[in-house]
């Protein structure tokens, strides 16, 4: 089963509703180690996104939809989070460019491609404690499940539940990126607020995946 643009449109709408679900729970893990407006931020980005699918035209493909959260994002989300959640669906966005339907390498591509927006953007490795620590390990998943042989759902559900396990595994280590890594060794003992918002984003992919997958019957 491959997806279309109804799938990255429902992962918008998914990840809005995660996010405001969760927005509590990011702003006290950033509060812990950073300013606090992580979730707040994000919110109001997510918001600004849900509202802005009503422009997408019949014909849109997943690559407008996901430059749709990049430029959204970048225009409303402050911090740290927005140029590099939007940095990372702007790649995401030229992976995916010209498809109507993506395929499991596809989704590995677009995946690899935000991860990698995101390491440019802020020069992290996995281990400084950032969001690549969960998007690194998803990334990885996600590609040996494709390897595999699975479909777009097994992908994504492998991507999700990899990026879930590397936000926690962020809880001991000690910041060497961000804001956080003021606090040198006291950062230690807390999650990674941008590892968690991408726990949340990937398990909202894998859900919309799977979603799309029952309408099929397949």
């Amino acid at each position: 089963m491959d997806v279309d643009s109804n799938w990255a449109t429902d992962w918008v709408r998914r990840s809005a509703d995660a996010v405001a679900a969760h927005k509590a729970d990011l702003a006290a893990l950033d509060r812990a180690i950073g300013d606090g407006d992580h979730g707040e931020n994000l919110d109001r980005g997510y918001r600004a996104a849900l509202a802005a699918l009503d422009g997408l035209g019949d014909d849109a493909t997943p690559a407008d939809a996901l430059m749709l959260v990049a430029t959204t994002l970048i225009s409303n989300v402050g911090g740290a989070a927005g140029p590099l959640y939007g940095t990372a669906f702007l790649k995401a966005s030229g992976a995916a460019q010209g498809l109507d339907e993506l395929g499991p390498s596809d989704v590995v591509a677009i995946l690899t491609a935000a991860r990698d927006g995101i390491v440019l953007r802020g020069k992290a490795e996995p281990g400084d404690k950032t969001m690549v620590d969960a998007w690194t390990p998803a990334v990885e998943a996600a590609s040996a499940a494709a390897a595999a042989g699975s479909d777009v759902r097994a992908v994504l559900e492998a991507a999700a539940g990899a990026a879930e396990r590397g936000a926690v595994d962020t809880e001991p280590l000690v910041a060497r990126k961000g804001r956080a890594s003021y606090l040198g060794e006291r950062s230690a003992g807390h999650r990674d607020p941008g590892a968690e918002s991408t726990a949340l984003l990937l398990r909202a992919a894998a859900e919309a995946a799977a979603d799309a997958a029952e309408r099929r019957g397949s």
